[in-house]
């Protein structure tokens, strides 16, 4: 049996240990994602530098989503020693305000946020009994992303938002290359393999959550010009 946390709150959940490999695996496997790397050595070689002592290879564990049919998972890939982990960090920092700001009227932190929004949406008289809610759900988000689509997107996110050509006192190209870096160097371990993820950022790494974000932000502003043109809300929740 596996004791593991469960998703979106807290707590633990119970299965057999080879149920949740199957999940695992079956997830990577479904996404496209992930390539097992079939060499014996260990890809962090290819990307130590100077400075090794607190360095470590992220690994992957899952956590159950018990909200959902069939209890599906979402795998984590834990790289808090990875070689990355401070640019990834760095650059979350550097873009989620941005993005914060530019996404404010859309962006529902948590569900007294979404009150919040209905309470005005419906002061406006908006509210009618012919008002329909719609939720969805984009699945696998973070692993759907393509390589250079997502690198593109994001270039023209900083060219739209940067100032003289730079956010901060970063050229757009530099940050380009860090991000670039950090999907470069998307390996990890699992089950006494490596693997190395080939589409989208890794769930649990800093920067995946604001470049996905971003990629969304692009992909749903015919949905949001659209909403507003009918004085209909949308938000989504990050």
């Amino acid at each position: 049996m596996l004791r593991c946390r469960i998703d979106k709150g807290e707590g633990f959940y119970i299965d057999d240990k080879s149920i949740m490999q199957h999940k695992t695996l079956e997830y990577m496997n479904k996404t496209e994602a992930y390539q097992e790397l079939t060499s014996d050595y260990c890809p962090l070689t290819d990307i130590l530098h100077a400075t090794t002592k607190k360095l470590e290879l992220p690994y992957l564990y899952p956590l159950s989503k018990i909200y959902k049919l069939g209890i599906p998972i979402r795998p984590i890939v834990s790289a808090l020693y990875a070689p990355v982990n401070l640019i990834s960090k760095f650059l979350y920092k550097l873009l989620s305000p941005i993005y914060l700001h530019v996404a404010h009227e859309t962006t529902v932190i948590n569900s007294i946020d979404w009150v919040r929004k209905l309470e005005k949406y419906t002061a406006h008289g908006y509210l009618k009994t012919t008002t329909k809610f719609i939720t969805a759900d984009v699945e696998n988000l973070y692993t759907m992303i393509p390589r250079e689509g997502g690198l593109h997107v994001l270039l023209r996110f900083l060219e739209k938002y940067s100032k003289h050509g730079k956010i901060g006192p970063f050229s757009i190209d530099m940050i380009i290359k860090m991000a670039r870096l950090i999907l470069d160097t998307n390996y990890f371990a699992y089950i006494n393999k490596y693997y190395k993820q080939t589409r989208g950022g890794a769930m649990g790494s800093a920067f995946t959550q604001v470049y996905a974000n971003i990629y969304m932000l692009e992909w749903e502003q015919n949905l949001i010009e659209h909403q507003a043109s009918k004085n209909e809300i949308y938000g989504r929740s990050v």
